[in-house]
């Protein structure tokens, strides 16, 4: 169809004109932004509450996921324009693993490290302190009972971190234990049910459980994998290609976003924001554990930590190739990986796209 079967009102032409001119058509729907109930969907509240997607003259309208297989499917059709995503997902998606395959992207990290391993107070009570430990406790089971242990995704630094904890302590993932999918805000319930016996996942669902008495931490993320990329902002390819502009635009708007959670003089008011009914609906006690750098591990253990949730310092949210390398090798360790041939710098560039975050910030970053 012509221009002219198109435009029929001079109200048409002006909204055209403007469309062309780069005003309206950033505007012209809002952007569909996914995100689920985390400490580490901060960026994402606090660019909508505090105003950076309007700073950048951005319509977003947050959309609150169950779990991370809403999110791959509602960006694989469509539903979704931009999410946050765990950062093995871009690189899954795209590969056809767990989904149909749709090319997908990422021009920003979000935060890192940010997750933690709990486990129930019954493994307490049998003498588990640690990995090793956990596997007495296997061996002094076997043919009675089989632990299970719940991750958030398969295709998440979750699986691949709690993997690497049971075989340095000489647990098979595959063979001693059960690994079953439990969207993050139904970890604390079934740790209460008995139906897991632990679980891998990011704030607050951590401290939650060791609020309500019901578990305890053994090890977080950033004493596992220091500085390993957690979440990231995913958007299908024809997204960054078609709507680039948009796309660059909301990356530098988040990147502000990820500044402000940074800085510890704004961590009250990112907590307050936080935990309202429509966000995490958690106590600022239990908020404040992803943001405060004092950790509580358990009723009588509360540990300073440094570095764990990083939203901007550190480069934390270049989506390098060291960063894609790390989260590809966490795939092929976890049988992910078919061919380890995949895990190649061409596969990492495609999938985390530092030019996209680097045009982002030359061409609209405001500090």
């Amino acid at each position: 169809m012509g221009l002219q079967g198109v435009v029929k009102s001079g109200k048409s032409v002006l909204r055209m004109r403007s469309s062309l001119m780069g005003g309206s058509i950033l505007n012209r729907r809002p952007i569909r932004l996914g995100y689920i109930r985390l400490a580490d969907s901060a960026p994402l509240i606090v660019a909508e509450q505090f105003g950076m997607f309007k700073n950048f003259d951005l319509d977003v309208c947050l959309s609150r996921e169950v779990g991370w297989a809403s999110v791959r499917d509602k960006i694989v059709y469509g539903e979704l324009d931009a999410a946050q995503a765990l950062g093995p997902m871009p690189f899954a998606i795209s590969l056809g693993l767990g989904s149909i395959r749709c090319d997908c992207v990422s021009g920003l990290v979000l935060n890192l490290p940010g997750n933690a391993i709990t486990l129930s107070n019954a493994l307490a009570d049998q003498g588990v302190t640690d990995a090793k430990s956990l596997n007495d406790a296997i061996f002094r089971s076997k043919d009675k009972k089989t632990y299970t242990l719940g991750v958030v995704y398969p295709y998440s630094s979750n699986n691949y971190l709690l993997r690497k904890w049971l075989i340095s302590g000489g647990i098979d993932p595959d063979m001693e234990v059960e690994i079953v999918i439990l969207p993050p805000g139904q970890m604390v319930r079934n740790l209460a049910a008995g139906t897991i016996d632990g679980y891998c996942v990011g704030e607050p669902w951590n401290s939650r459980a060791v609020e309500a008495g019901i578990g305890w931490t053994v090890q977080t993320g950033s004493e596992l994998a220091p500085g390993h990329p957690e979440k990231v902002l995913m958007v299908r390819g024809e997204f960054a290609e078609n709507r680039s502009e948009i796309h660059e635009r909301l990356i530098a708007a988040l990147v502000e976003a990820c500044r402000f959670c940074q800085a510890p003089e704004n961590r009250k008011d990112i907590v307050n924001l936080l935990m309202r009914r429509e966000y995490l609906n958690c106590s600022a006690k239990i908020i404040e554990a992803g943001f405060s750098g004092m950790y509580r591990f358990s009723e009588k253990k509360i540990t300073q930590l440094e570095n764990f949730n990083i939203f901007h310092d550190m480069d934390s949210n270049v989506p390098s190739r060291e960063k894609a390398l790390w989260v590809l090798e966490g795939m092929e360790a976890a049988g992910h990986l078919e061919d380890s041939r995949l895990i190649s710098t061409k596969l990492a560039s495609k999938v985390f796209r530092p030019d996209i975050y680097e045009k982002a910030l030359a061409s609209h970053s405001k500090c």
